[in-house]
């Protein structure tokens, strides 16, 4: 188009044929449609490659997947005492075992996990604390543990008043056994930190290590695994107590609630007697005083 203030005219000769371009009404429609169109196929295309056979109705529980007899994820399946009490409380809560989604939790990352909505609830050995209860919720407790010691099956180790003179075994970062260093020790005992427990048995059953300590049911969990059968036992000599609870988001009371009635009813069938046994052993027997727990729905509060 020539601009207003042209003065010549053109000659019908001197003017090209106009073209009919399309009106910016219909230009904006159809880049409108083809918006919409990539957004359909981009979440088409997402809910493909999320479609991770999780179900619609479904729970998500943190476990550990390291500890044997407690949580262990060995291929595809999930074994011990807290991934055994997770699918009890899911299918109280209403949950079938293939709406279960197993996630590992990391001690350090527990709390970050369920402020963050990555897991429904944490069962993992996890100890109840006032410093926790700033950041989540517990239900509980579901079982009451204490800090032990676990020994060859010829040790004459009794308790960590026996401890001077011997090596003892733990995971580095842990209080443990810098607890039985402070507190029951003269000053002749070694420490022997490594980075896993797995790895502390496995000193134990040679001989390079006398003990290894921290929790007894995961001490237990060990010691029921057939390669350590009749070569490592735990001394059932607790100078601790540790409350086990399941780590829940603030701000549902009702559903810690619900939590504590699966516990009771579990504990009440019997169910968590053979649980326990299926998973550390006849062998290891709990602080009778202090097991099976009775929850707390103060916790919930």
């Amino acid at each position: 188009m020539l601009p207003l203030n042209h003065s010549r005219r053109r000659s019908p000769r001197d003017v090209p044929a106009r073209r009919h371009p399309r009106s910016r009404p219909a230009r904006r429609t159809r880049a409108l449609l083809a918006v919409l169109l990539g957004l359909t196929l981009g979440v088409t295309g997402l809910a493909a490659c999320s479609g991770d056979d999780t179900p619609a109705h479904s729970i998500r529980i943190g476990i550990k997947y390291d500890q044997p007899g407690m949580g262990l994820k060995d291929g595809s399946e999930y074994t011990g005492f807290d991934v055994d009490m997770g699918r009890a409380i899911a299918a109280k809560l209403g949950y079938q075992e293939d709406e279960i989604v197993w996630v590992e939790a990391v001690s350090a990352q527990r709390e970050t996990m369920l402020r963050n909505g990555q897991v429904d609830m944490v069962i993992g050995t996890y100890s109840i604390t006032d410093a926790r209860r700033e950041k989540i919720t517990f239900a509980g407790p579901y079982f009451i543990a204490g800090q032990d010691l676990l020994v060859r099956s010829d040790s004459d180790i009794s308790g960590p008043d026996d401890m001077d003179g011997h090596i003892l075994c733990s995971v580095e970062g842990s209080t443990s056994a810098q607890t039985i260093r402070d507190n029951y020790s003269t000053g002749t005992l070694q420490l022997f930190p490594v980075r896993s427990y797995s790895q502390c048995v496995e000193f134990l059953a040679a001989g390079t290590v006398d003990a290894v300590t921290t929790d007894n049911i995961i001490l237990a969990g060990f010691a029921a695994q057939d390669n350590y059968a009749g070569k490592v036992q735990v001394v059932g000599n607790a100078f601790s107590e540790e409350h086990y609870g399941v780590g829940l988001p603030q701000g549902n009371p009702d559903r810690c609630l619900a939590v504590n009635q699966a516990i009771t009813d579990i504990i009440a069938e019997g169910t968590w007697s053979r649980l326990l046994q299926d998973n550390v052993g006849t062998a290891f027997d709990p602080d009778a005083t202090l097991n099976p727990p009775t929850v707390d729905d103060s916790l919930c509060e």
